[in-house]
């Protein structure tokens, strides 16, 4: 691997992608540490120190530590991936949409065009929101300070987006998902110390405990993240002119988890979403409420059960809108294309479903027991984790995309890949 990476960085045009993009995540890491004006920051860590956990430590994860400490970047990424996911389903409900999607690279850029506005749309309430919610933290709490918070955070949303978007045009991998990832790493330091506490302390069990199911849920991350059903696919021959196209075998690679992450992040925001905002009016809630929030809440056995059957649900939902078997059925059939042992059309459609099924199954419940391992791993060890099955599955995908793509441009200079 050391070779690879000595061999990449001799490839001119490689070796640039690679310093660009560290630059990139070097200035954003350090505009992460810029408070916004206005606001006492130490007021707010310490709310977050004794509300970690729910939806907030969750935003605050994927803003690197940027929202409990109230910088720039306290909003981190999150309105453009609202955004994205809004128009991904927007574009199936609405034909216009879907027709610009299918024109193209002008199509494309149309669409991103709107992504980008929405974002700055989404950022503003989002500034908005925090900024009311968090008045009791301001210095001097008053429009223009309120407005100069809202500008500070979209200002910092708008830069994020924008560093995102080179790193994805000149540098190498996806910028928006790189930008989450480093923020996402950026807490390992934490849990580092908690290891190293935990040595220290003569509790070696505990922290070994801790270092295998760590491994393990690599290794589940990764198999999900690579597996794949590989449905073969014969093109028939056929003559045009003088030329005969076809006759060749291929296969559709249908992934084992086509959703990604987002089936979890849309569960557990669903979940943590009605105690976060019961945080903001009260510490204790109590009666009824109080007694619905604790059955919801992750850590109780009712609410992981929930949790786990909202990951698979959500699995169906988001795979059924961005894989479309009649579609595909459709494009084979235009093609020459057919399914060894199924005949084109229909049964071509009913067989492609009924794979897809059983491959969302398989993966939503390995989503399923990921996310919820660092929960039944906190109620057995009683050590909270900073690191969840959400971060983990984010940060594996993106680095197993991110080698793929340093390795694709290796090969194309007849270089040996990392996977070599």
């Amino acid at each position: 691997m050391f070779k690879t990476l000595r061999d990449a960085f001799k490839v001119e045009d490689l070796r640039k992608r690679i310093l660009f993009t560290f630059f990139m995540l070097f200035a954003i890491r350090s505009g992460a540490a810029i408070p916004i004006p206005g606001i006492d920051s130490r007021g707010i860590l310490e709310y977050f120190n004794n509300n970690s956990e729910g939806l907030l430590g969750m935003f605050d994860a994927f803003s690197g530590g940027a929202f409990k400490n109230m910088t720039i970047f306290a909003l981190g990424i999150i309105p453009y991936i609202n955004s994205s996911i809004i128009m991904n389903l927007l574009t199936i409900a609405i034909p216009a949409l879907e027709e610009m999607q299918k024109d193209g690279e002008d199509g494309r850029k149309k669409i991103a065009k709107i992504t980008r506005y929405a974002t700055i749309g989404f950022a503003v309430i989002q500034a908005t929101a925090i900024s009311i919610g968090f008045r009791s933290y301001f210095v001097d709490y008053s429009f223009w300070s309120v407005i100069a918070a809202i500008v500070t955070m979209t200002a910092g949303t708008a830069f994020l987006m924008w560093c995102g978007e080179k790193i994805t045009e000149n540098g190498v991998g996806n910028g928006i998902s790189l930008i989450i990832t480093v923020n996402i790493l950026s807490g390992l330091g934490s849990g580092a110390l908690t290891l190293y506490e935990l040595f220290m302390s003569s509790e070696v069990v505990k922290a070994i405990t801790l270092l295998v199911v760590f491994f393990l849920m690599i290794v589940f991350v990764v198999l999900i993240q690579l597996g794949e059903r590989r449905i073969p696919v014969q093109y028939a021959k056929r003559v045009q002119g003088r030329k005969v196209y076809g006759g060749q075998s291929t296969h559709i690679p249908m992934k084992v988890n086509m959703a990604g992450v987002i089936p979890v992040i849309f569960a557990s925001s669903l979940l943590q979403f009605p105690a976060t905002i019961t945080s903001f009016i009260t510490a204790s809630p109590t009666g009824w409420w109080g007694k619905t929030l604790e059955v919801i809440s992750i850590s109780n056995p009712y609410g992981a059960a929930i949790y786990f059957v909202l990951i698979i649900a959500f699995a169906y939902f988001y795979t059924a809108i961005t894989f479309n078997p009649y579609d595909v059925a459709n494009n084979m059939k235009k093609n020459g294309g057919f399914i060894p042992g199924i005949r084109p059309g229909k049964p071509t459609v009913e067989y492609l479903s009924k794979v897809l099924s059983r491959l969302v199954l398989i993966g939503a419940v390995m989503l399923g027991i990921i996310a919820l391992a660092p929960v039944g791993l906190t109620a057995v060890t009683k050590i909270q984790l900073n690191f969840g099955g959400t971060s983990l599955i984010i940060v594996a995908g993106v680095a197993l995309e991110t080698v793929k793509q340093v390795q694709s441009q290796l090969v194309m200079r007849h270089y040996k890949g990392f996977l070599g």
